[in-house]
């Protein structure tokens, strides 16, 4: 590291005393300001809380929309990838035309959002202000209990809100059943406006229908705040009843009954042993500690073990490596003939993690992707350096600070055409791996296959590698604008809007603009098939399977 930060020094030609000195001075004026910020945040809080739905000046407003533009156009490298520049000034100049009187933040947001999403960018994400919660105040509502919004899960089929699975205390509430209409009002006009507060990438639409179902709370809080109770009409077989759902309460009393067993020397070691090895797991399958599952299974179907599966919910969380040298040697020591993918409602991740997958599925040595375009050197600081990390992080990462924004500054490099690119190597040459996959490979896909989950597709879609079944994907065949994604918020409203800082590119592309990765065999699950528990993709390709062989 240390090497590594001479080299930055001297290829500067600065002097070596006066870089420390200067080292120093921003490392203390961040400590401080670091210390600031934590100290003042519950006050900042509070303050943010008691004005959410004060009325804002227009000009105040106004100053927001060029605000934003402004940093699209500095940040976004590809701003215009479906629509003209033209049309883009035209909705932001008409945005303003309409902003002749003080509003709220949250109705400001209703104005500013159709623009933002003409952009048709499936990453831009826009969050309105929202109530905030202290650490002492969030922990206090977990101990009130699961919100009657988070007690079901849902998906959206053609319009009708649908659950797909009750985790309520009332367990009459069936799989199948149909919300009609919350607090009075009708659930298709709420999907209806859900819909356009996100985009997907370019003309796609399976992303929209997938998400709004699966995101529904989300939306409904953003819109009405937390609440403890709501008012559901639920449709079974033509049957309609207005039932309430109370927010429900954790029972921890069981936990406090639980009796101390005194366990001998060995049970303690064997304990141990056991704790061990599951945290071992844990970091290489990827455990997701809040949705309490793994990112990444892989188990064999057949009694031969002739078909392997394996399922990836997220390209994130984990040694990915180590997960996927030790699937693969599996899947050859079993002798497997067919690899079945399943890359349904998988969000996306790491650009590196689907690389490194690409490597055991090619059939042969290949190009990952085109050069990252980015909009100048310097562009990618503009990323959350510290999102999500705890304070002693945050310090370690202070330290680092100039070496780190060094490497970037240096991977960062211009084209013959002006254009500028970061280094990520996926660009160049790389070679399948050893263990590399021969056999048949099957990929499920539907709208929820999103970002990496869509890249990946793409090449084994151009490549003829896979054979794809379910639906459209959520991603763009031709890529997408994320990678580094910080949150960009505008000064007066408040407003979050998530922006990608990276143009990601496959090697293999679509003559079609602006769709995903369409399926060889499509099938759509229907609310039958839900209320049954039936997978009917997977049936089809288990099926297909006997077939050929």
């Amino acid at each position: 590291m240390k090497y590594f930060s001479d080299k930055i020094i001297q290829s500067l030609n600065i002097n070596q005393s006066y870089i420390i000195t200067i080292r120093i001075k921003i490392f203390m004026n961040k400590i401080l300001l670091l210390l600031v910020i934590v100290l003042s945040s519950c006050t900042s809080i509070k303050n943010q809380n008691k004005h959410i739905n004060d009325l804002l000046p227009a000009e105040k407003l106004l100053s927001d929309v060029n605000f934003i533009h402004k940093k699209l156009i500095k940040m976004h490298p590809d701003l215009y990838w479906y629509i003209s520049k033209k049309e883009l000034d035209f909705k932001f100049d008409s945005i303003k035309t309409t902003i002749t009187k003080p509003i709220t933040s949250y109705d400001f947001y209703k104005k500013i959002t159709p623009v933002l999403l003409s952009i048709r960018q499936g990453h831009m994400t826009i969050q309105p202000q929202v109530k905030q919660f202290s650490k002492t105040e969030g922990l206090a509502l977990s101990k009130k209990g699961v919100g009657p919004l988070s007690q079901f899960e849902l998906e959206c089929f053609d319009n009708k809100l649908i659950i797909t699975k009750n985790k309520s205390y009332n367990k009459s509430i069936s799989v199948g059943t149909e919300i009609t209409a919350i607090n009075g009002e009708n659930a298709f006009s709420i999907i209806d406006r859900y819909k356009k507060l996100f985009t997907s990438d370019g003309f796609n639409t399976t992303f929209k229908n997938n998400r709004v179902g699966r995101n529904f709370g989300l939306f409904y809080t953003y819109e009405n705040g937390i609440k403890d109770s709501l008012n559901y009409n639920f449709k079974k077989n033509d049957s309609i009843k207005l039932i309430t759902i109370l927010r429900k309460v954790v029972d921890t009393t069981s936990k406090n009954k639980k009796k101390t067993i005194k366990l001998t020397f060995n049970e303690k070691k064997k304990k141990k042993i056991l704790a061990k090895l599951l945290e071992k797991r844990k970091n290489i399958y990827g455990y997701n500690n809040t949705l309490k599952i793994y990112n990444r299974n892989l188990k064999f179907i057949e009694k031969d073990s002739a078909v392997a599966l394996m399922k990836i919910n997220g390209f994130q969380i984990g040694d990915y490596e180590k997960f996927y040298k030790e699937s693969f040697e599996k899947i050859k020591k079993f002798n497997s003939k067919t690899l079945i993918i399943d890359l349904r409602n998988n969000g996306g991740g790491r650009l590196s993690e689907i690389a490194d997958l690409y490597s055991y599925l090619s059939d042969a040595d290949f190009i990952f992707s085109d050069k990252t375009e980015v909009t100048s050197k310097t562009s990618l600081f503009r990323a959350d350096y510290f999102k999500g990390v705890n304070i002693p992080n945050k310090i370690i990462r202070l330290i680092v600070s100039p070496i780190y924004a060094g490497f970037i500054y240096f991977s960062v490099h211009k084209s013959d055409s002006g254009s500028y690119y970061y280094s990520t190597g996926d660009d160049k040459i790389q070679k399948i791996k050893p263990n590399s996959f021969k056999g048949k490979i099957y990929v499920l896909i539907n709208g929820g296959s999103f970002s990496a989950s869509s890249i990946i597709s793409s090449n084994l879609k151009g490549s003829k590698r896979a054979y794809f079944v379910g639906e459209e994907t959520g991603g763009a065949y031709n890529g997408c604008v994320a990678g580094r994604m910080p949150i960009v918020k505008l000064p007066n409203s408040k407003i979050k809007v998530r922006v990608g800082l990276m143009k990601i590119v496959p090697f293999y592309k679509s003559k079609v603009l602006g769709r995903g990765i369409f399926p060889d065999k499509e099938i759509i699950p229907t609310i039958q098939d839900r209320i049954l528990g039936v997978d009917p993709e997977l049936e089809w390709i288990l099926n297909d399977c006997k077939t050929i062989n």
